[in-house]
C-alpha cells in the first residue's frame, strides 16, 4: 500500500482541475499549471477531492502512484499559496541585487555572476545578503535555487559561500600550528 498515494488532495475554494489525455491542469488564484500523469494510474475528480489508485502492485506502480499524488499536491499548494525558498549569501564582499528579470551576484569571483530569472518566478534581495525566490511551481523554484547556490557553496572552514536560510553547514577545525 502506498501511504502518500492513498491520501486524496483536497481541493480548495476558487481551484479548478481539469483532467484530459493524461494531462492534468490546475487553475487557482495564484495562476494555472499543467502537468502529464503517469498513464498507469486512475485519476478520479469530485467536487472536493482528487482521488489515485492503481491496479496491481508491481513496484514501478506504487512509485508512480505515490509520484501523482505528489504532483497534484503540490500543483494545488502552489496555485493557492506559493513556494518559497530562501538563500543566505555569507562572505566578505559577497552581494547580490536584482535588476528587472536579472539576478546580479558579486560573489568572489573574478567576474560578476548574472543569472536571467525564469519566467513564473519572482526574485526579490534583501539587506543585499537574503534572495527570496518565490514562485507556483515548487520544481521549478527549488531548481533554481539549487542553481543559485551551486555558484558557491558555503565551505567548511569559514561558511563563507551560499546557503539555505534552514540548512546547517558543519564546521571543521582548521590546521594547528606546531
Amino acid at each position: 500500500m502506498s501511504r502518500v498515494g492513498n491520501q486524496p488532495v483536497a481541493i480548495p475554494s476558487g481551484v479548478e482541475l481539469k483532467f484530459t489525455d493524461g494531462t492534468l491542469d490546475v487553475k487557482g488564484p495564484k495562476g494555472s499549471l499543467t502537468q502529464p500523469l503517469p498513464s498507469e494510474i486512475a485519476v478520479e475528480i469530485s467536487d472536493t477531492e482528487v482521488k489515485f489508485s492503481r491496479d496491481g502492485d508491481k513496484p514501478k506502480l506504487r512509485a508512480l502512484h505515490g509520484l501523482a499524488r505528489a504532483l497534484v499536491g503540490n500543483m494545488v499548494t502552489g496555485v493557492t499559496q506559493g513556494f518559497t525558498r530562501e538563500l543566505d549569501i555569507q562572505g566578505v564582499g559577497y552581494r547580490a541585487d536584482t535588476n528587472g528579470g536579472t539576478l546580479n551576484l558579486l560573489l568572489g569571483l573574478s567576474h560578476p555572476v548574472n543569472m536571467v530569472v525564469p519566467d513564473g518566478l519572482k526574485v526579490s534581495v534583501e539587506n543585499n545578503t537574503r534572495i527570496k525566490i518565490e514562485g507556483i511551481d515548487k520544481q521549478q523554484v527549488g531548481q533554481f535555487a539549487a542553481d543559485v547556490r551551486k555558484l558557491r557553496p558555503p565551505e567548511p572552514y569559514k561558511g563563507k559561500g551560499i546557503r539555505y536560510v534552514d540548512e546547517y553547514v558543519r564546521r571543521k577545525v582548521g590546521k594547528t600550528g606546531a
